[in-house]
């Protein structure tokens, strides 16, 4: 493993942090700490890392010591760190008193929200922002041995990304941290029940969600099932895409699909090698991929990531497009190194005459970006990546 690299991270809370505090939320071994100690120390006044067993058993015990610690910085003002602050949900408290009696601002880190939420912790009242903190993405890799079959066989996650051996670095992170993390926080009692329906998400990911099925094949009925899947959501390994309705001329189906966060992760899941090209297998990383680069986009640049207006879309009749934000871009994922216009856009081309988006683009592999005669852009996938993380794709539209 290549432990001497450090791989500069895309996200950048700074400006937010110049306006109030700030939750930053993402999976484990997305690279939180590494990002804190790496690209924020300078500016960080106190550090307090909850995974160290002493730490979290002083602070679980008294709270109210970090009033004395911050006391202690003997300044007005300044910058404080709490890592993975779902571990002692009590120190909120304290937190928002400082908030509301220093000049103090609060970066808190977290890897994920069910565990805040179940605890009934004070979540400062709306006055910190939220920011999601995701796997790798295109700017911070594609001159890092970057390829589409690096990326299949080791998934995104910095360590697995960087290993020469990641397979069972992998296959821990979903059996020692996925299902650990899920048993201690009690969030579900029949932990091989659990473990069957994660392998049943990863075979259906980045299809329409059958909770019926899924209840039928793993034993438990539709409300754990429904139950489970937003326990991913709120651990920050999953994301539902839902359906995009607004079409009047073709009835459009409403069921959400489900994507997990990584692809590495997934592969782990299945237990499956690395997908070969041309195999239904490598189309499904491949979208995933891509699902993976838009919802990243989208949160590092403000979209609210419970409500992020992406969507897919598909009528009852079959068509379908992957991705679609908003009324502005809808996007079709082939892994196709020559696009077959009459087959490969039939999608985007009834979207299209539903005038529901400002731009349609087929994501590929092919060499060079095209345009079609009615105006369909061709992209090859790094293209695509490139002017997406680049502000050319997507505007995002936030509230100000």
């Amino acid at each position: 493993m290549k432990n001497y690299i450090y791989i500069q991270r895309k996200i950048d809370i700074s400006k937010a942090l110049g306006i109030q505090s700030v939750f930053l939320f993402g999976a484990r071994q997305t690279g939180k700490t590494s990002y804190l100690t790496r690209q924020m120390k300078s500016k960080i006044d106190l550090l307090i890392d909850l995974l160290d067993t002493g730490e979290r058993t002083r602070l679980s015990r008294n709270p109210g010591i970090l009033v004395d610690e911050i006391r202690a910085l003997d300044k007005d003002k300044g910058l404080v760190v709490i890592d993975e602050i779902q571990l002692v949900p009590s120190l909120l408290s304290e937190v928002h008193r400082l908030m509301e009696s220093t000049d103090f601002t609060f970066l808190l880190t977290g890897s994920g929200v069910r565990n805040l939420i179940r605890s009934g912790a004070d979540m400062l009242g709306g006055r910190a922002g939220e920011f999601i903190f995701h796997p790798l993405v295109w700017p911070e890799i594609k001159d890092i041995d970057y390829s589409l079959e690096h990326v299949f066989r080791t998934g995104l996650l910095p360590q697995m990304y960087l290993s020469s051996r990641p397979g069972k670095l992998l296959t821990s992170y979903w059996t020692s941290y996925l299902l650990t993390q899920v048993q201690s926080e009690g969030c579900v009692r029949n932990i091989p029940a659990f473990s069957h329906f994660l392998l049943f998400a990863a075979i259906s990911s980045g299809e329409q969600i059958n909770y019926s099925n899924i209840a039928n094949d793993v034993g438990m009925s539709q409300n754990s099932i429904k139950a489970w899947y937003s326990i991913l959501t709120d651990m920050l390994v999953g994301s539902e895409i839902p359906a995009f309705t607004a079409t009047k001329k073709r009835k459009a189906m409403v069921i959400s699909k489900y994507y997990l966060f990584d692809v590495g992760v997934l592969r782990a899941i299945l237990n499956m090698a690395p997908p070969s090209e041309n195999t239904s297998e490598y189309g499904k990383f491949f979208e995933h991929y891509i699902c993976h680069e838009l919802v990243a986009y989208l949160d590092y640049n403000g979209a609210d990531y419970r409500n992020r207006g992406l969507f897919y879309w598909r009528t009852q009749s079959g068509l379908e497009v992957d991705f679609v934000y908003k009324d502005q871009v809808a996007i079709e994922v082939k892994t196709t190194k020559l696009i077959n216009e009459k087959k490969d856009l039939r999608g985007l081309r009834a979207l299209k005459d539903e005038n529901s988006c400002r731009k349609y683009i087929v994501v590929c592999r092919e060499g060079h970006k095209r345009k079609t005669e009615d105006g369909i852009y061709i992209y090859p996938f790094e293209t695509f990546l490139e002017e997406l993380w680049s502000d050319r794709i997507i505007r995002v539209e936030t509230f100000e």
